[in-house]
């Protein structure tokens, strides 16, 4: 069986106020742990790197030559200081889009069952937090290339009377960025739970092609896309 809802896993009271420790946050912490201890792992095995590389070295150089290209090609070549910051963005949204794959512990307000996880990234929460770090930085870049001047004259072309549909088209970014994701990752969740609420005779084989779709191809696609536009506003805040 697959659960779709938001539990909240502690009440944790600060100043009088509830603060919820939900799963999605759980599960954001948890990947955050494993990506961080493979980058350790990683950087131990190529801190001497060989001159001609093999193994795990040639892997890391060919996605970080990947990951180089790709930033020039969308942002321009002042753009590859972006590199790795948005490589590394890719690769955790990428894990919290494929780990609705996996099977592990669930929580529920202090209960714990064994489940397929759910994806942090169909959590709004989680996805909105993701699209402001683009907010941020589509402003903070675009005021340190163009100066607080220009920045807010360009809020107000072509003509000052359209100031407010700037600011609200600015404001409608981080918005529209984090519910597509959100919105694909939670639908091929809800798709995935009804099909698994089906009699069982009608289980058999099918679920592998419709995770293929559902968490794979949606989850590296969804993944791709969020970068990708993130990428584009930060470049054009900096023209």
């Amino acid at each position: 069986m697959m659960d779709i809802g938001i539990h909240v896993v502690k009440t944790v009271k600060i100043f009088g106020f509830d603060l919820w420790i939900t799963e999605s946050m759980v599960n954001v912490w948890l990947i955050g742990l494993v990506l961080i201890i493979a980058a350790l792992i990683i950087r131990r095995k190529i801190l001497k790197p060989k001159k001609i590389p093999a193994g795990v070295q040639n892997v890391i150089e060919w996605i970080v030559e990947l990951l180089d290209k790709f930033t020039i090609s969308t942002m321009g070549e002042k753009g590859k200081k972006f590199s790795s910051f948005y490589g590394c963005m890719f690769i955790f949204i990428l894990v919290c889009n494929l780990s609705g794959l996996l099977i592990g512990p669930t929580f529920n307000n202090g209960r714990f069952d064994i489940n397929f996880l759910r994806p942090p990234t169909a959590d709004a929460s989680v996805t909105f937090a993701l699209s402001l770090i683009t907010f941020f930085m589509v402003q903070g870049f675009g005021i340190k290339v163009k100066g607080v001047g220009k920045w807010a004259k360009g809020l107000t072309e072509p003509l000052w009377p359209m100031t407010p549909l700037n600011v609200i088209g600015e404001l409608a970014n981080p918005v529209s960025l984090s519910f597509r994701l959100f919105g694909n990752i939670l639908g091929g969740t809800i798709i995935m739970t009804l099909y698994y609420n089906l009699p069982w005779f009608a289980l058999v084989g099918i679920p592998a092609a419709l995770h293929g779709y559902f968490d794979l191809f949606a989850g590296v696609l969804q993944a791709f896309i969020f970068v990708m536009l993130s990428m584009t506003f930060v470049s054009s805040a900096m023209e």
